[in-house]
């Protein structure tokens, strides 16, 4: 660790004589920070103070007017881990702001470092610190609603005064009531040479007040960050095992009935609660994911290439053309675990391989080519599944045009997207660039492919109920569409593939350029999974698996850094947060949104009763999330004083809710209430 101290100092050495040998960059000022200390064993992550005490160091050729002659190096005071001064963390925000000269971050709690202050004379130094003061006194009074700071008679002391709060306002009152009767003798025709005297007294005081006050205020500020309700903390977590206790019951019997089935579901919801009370796993929660994916459709192909083989011991009869393709089937049933490897090497997340490459930050890029070559095969599969499977000619021309139409106006809005967002997977493609550079604007297009959109998924939904209503006219199909599609032939389940067709293309629409093709893997998934005989149950346990493992395959991770926002603004021309709201959700939240709509389908062909298997599945995910929010929530109570208790376990829990109040109440609750609406209309 020395040579490598020794190697820095030196690096940071030749910075500061670059500084100081150029005349245009002596104003210019270099802060040197750590992210964390160490402890004695060169550790870090705790909260010894060792490991919360970082350096920190203005460097910069103006700043030798007033170092006062420091010593430098310097030996630690009290043998401890400060040398100069010590300050907070927040502290670095406003004192960049005063000496940039840019207004203090709104709801910033720090206190202007004393020492860089004597870069001005008294009076500004007061006002920088009456404007940082004001600052933290209008976050305060946010607070502390219930203390008036302006009224009333105070103390001269605030010694009499009973709690902090009012201590405080009694403080910001004596700042108040200096700086008026300093403004009152400024007023005053008295001789200078006193007037002088007297500012500069109430200047001192001014400043020590002020700075007094500001202290005072991120000292209990800052302890109220961590002054939770522990009662209310306990009841909601309380409330949420008894929620997770009663649908544990509820699918318990279900559970039963296949207990091997019940083994892998109750394996995958007890480890992911486990995991969550620790903070590496939640940091790398897609490893768990991608692990139980693979796990689980490695267990689905093999349970399929057993039950197709394990029909006794074929004679050379019976060794036909037809047994070979029995074959094929149970080696295609491993398909899906094999896709899953490509999948977890598509986008690196999480915080300890994010830097490693992938696929959609280091191949796409240099071979931009390939890139889209698999987009526009993304498109011409999307274009399939919107073109609707019936026997009229003239119904399937007008349907195919207008699939043909909306997925060429979607393709055109993300070329001109790319282009504006990442023009590097543009480079070298001289008709993509042409066709980007159309003249209009991206809002219009937007709009433009959402209305389109919409008018399809209603004529959709319209034909279908004119179906209903005239049964005599619906058919079985044999067209090739429906072959593919592998449903029973009928027109109502083609149109309800249609519809999954036009949210793919919106999906795509919400996804970076390098994720559009994640949605030809899945669909590829989805068909294999189809062809085999899933129960509802593994169903269920499937689109579980496969909605979280596919969130993280796009790129998500528990971090609030990881939301991406590049495509919340489509078709939105000023900010509307519930626009913007809905359509980064869709952005962040595609895969998990397409499986859970895919699944969803895939257990209402099933030969059984429908509503109940669409019910097993809306109980069994019920009982996963109602688990996961429970040990979600308490981990965070339990570990409220761990020192990630902001960076990484309270991220973790704004996901769960996004997980559990956005995909599963308004994405699978609504989803499974249309679905049985389309089904019983």
């Amino acid at each position: 660790m020395i040579p490598k101290q020794a190697e820095m100092d030196t690096i940071v050495k030749m910075i500061y004589q670059g500084l100081e040998s150029e005349s245009h960059l002596q104003s210019t000022l270099l802060v040197l920070c750590g992210d964390h200390g160490m402890n004695e064993a060169g550790n870090h992550g705790g909260s010894a103070e060792g490991e919360t005490s970082p350096a920190l160091v203005f460097i910069s050729p103006k700043l030798r007017s007033i170092s006062q002659g420091r010593e430098c190096p310097t030996t630690a005071l009290n043998d401890g881990h400060e040398f100069y001064t010590k300050i907070h963390q927040s502290d670095i925000a406003p004192t960049l702001a005063g000496l940039l000269g840019i207004p203090i971050p709104r709801n910033n709690l720090g206190v202007f470092i004393p020492d860089l202050l004597r870069f001005w004379p008294q009076e500004d130094r007061v006002r920088l610190l009456e404007q940082n003061a004001r600052q933290v006194h209008d976050v305060f009074q946010q607070t502390f609603s219930n203390v008036f700071f302006e009224d009333g008679t105070q103390s001269e002391t605030c010694a009499d005064v009973s709690t902090d709060g009012a201590q405080l306002a009694c403080l910001w009152y004596n700042v108040k009531k200096i700086s008026d009767l300093q403004g009152q003798q400024h007023d005053d025709q008295i001789k200078q040479a006193a007037l002088h005297t007297v500012r500069a007294v109430a200047l001192i005081e001014r400043r020590t007040d002020t700075l007094q006050f500001l202290t005072e205020a991120q000292m209990l500020m800052s302890n109220t960050a961590s002054d939770y309700s522990i009662v209310k903390l306990y009841a909601g977590t309380a409330i949420a095992a008894l929620v997770a206790l009663w649908n544990f019951c509820r699918s318990f019997p279900l559970l039963m009935q296949k207990p091997t089935f019940g083994a892998w579901f109750l394996l995958v919801t007890i480890m992911y609660g486990v995991s969550m009370f620790a903070s590496s796993f939640v940091e790398e929660e897609h490893q768990y994911w991608y692990m139980i994916a693979s796990g689980w459709l490695g267990w689905l192909g093999m349970k399929q290439w057993v039950q197709t083989f394990a029909i006794g011991v074929m004679t050379v009869n019976e060794r036909s053309g037809r047994d070979r393709s029995k074959g094929w089937s149970a080696a295609a049933a491993m398909i899906p675990f094999l896709i899953m490897r490509i999948l977890r090497c598509w986008n690196q997340t999480g915080q300890k391989h994010a830097s490693q490459p992938d696929i959609a930050r280091r191949i796409f890029p240099a071979h931009n080519y390939l890139l889209w070559s698999l987009v526009l095969a993304s498109y011409l599969v999307v274009l399939v599944k919107m073109s609707l499977p019936t026997r009229s000619r003239k119904g399937r021309f007008v349907s195919l045009v207008a699939a043909f139409s909306l997925s060429a106006m979607a393709l055109a809005f993300k070329i001109s997207f790319t282009m504006a967002d990442s023009p590097e997977l543009l480079r070298g493609i001289g008709i993509l660039r042409a066709l980007a550079s159309s003249g209009i604007g991206l809002v219009i297009q937007a709009r433009t492919v959402f209305l389109g959109m919409f008018t399809y998924a209603v004529g959709i939904i319209l034909s279908n109920r004119w179906k209903r209503l005239n049964p005599e006219v619906e058919e079985k199909v044999t067209t090739p569409i429906a072959v593919w599609l592998k449903n029973d032939g009928s027109e109502q389940h083609g149109r309800a593939e249609t519809l999954r067709g036009v949210l793919t293309l919106f999906l795509m629409t919400q996804s970076r350029v390098t994720n559009i093709p994640l949605f030809v893997l899945f669909e590829i998934q989805m068909q294999v999974l189809a062809s085999t005989d899933l129960s509802a149950r593994e169903i269920s346990l499937t689109s579980i698996i496969l909605q979280y493992s596919s969130f993280f395959a796009f790129g998500g991770s528990n971090a609030i850094s990881s939301v991406d926002l590049s495509n919340a603004y489509n078709g939105v021309s000023s900010y509307n947060v519930t626009a913007v709201g809905i359509l980064a959700f869709c952005s962040n939240w595609a895969g998990p949104i397409w499986w859970l709509t895919a699944t969803m389908l895939l257990a209402g062909r099933q030969q059984q009763d429908r509503c109940e298997c669409l019910g097993q599945l809306q109980l069994l995910s019920t009982s996963f999330v109602a688990n996961a929010n429970m040990s979600v929530m308490l981990a965070c109570t339990s570990l409220r004083t761990h020192l990630f208790i902001w960076t990484v376990f309270s991220p973790k829990y704004l996901f769960t809710m996004a997980w559990s109040l956005g995909q599963h109440l308004c994405i699978s609750v609504a989803a499974f209430e249309l679905y049985m609406w389309w089904l019983w209309s």
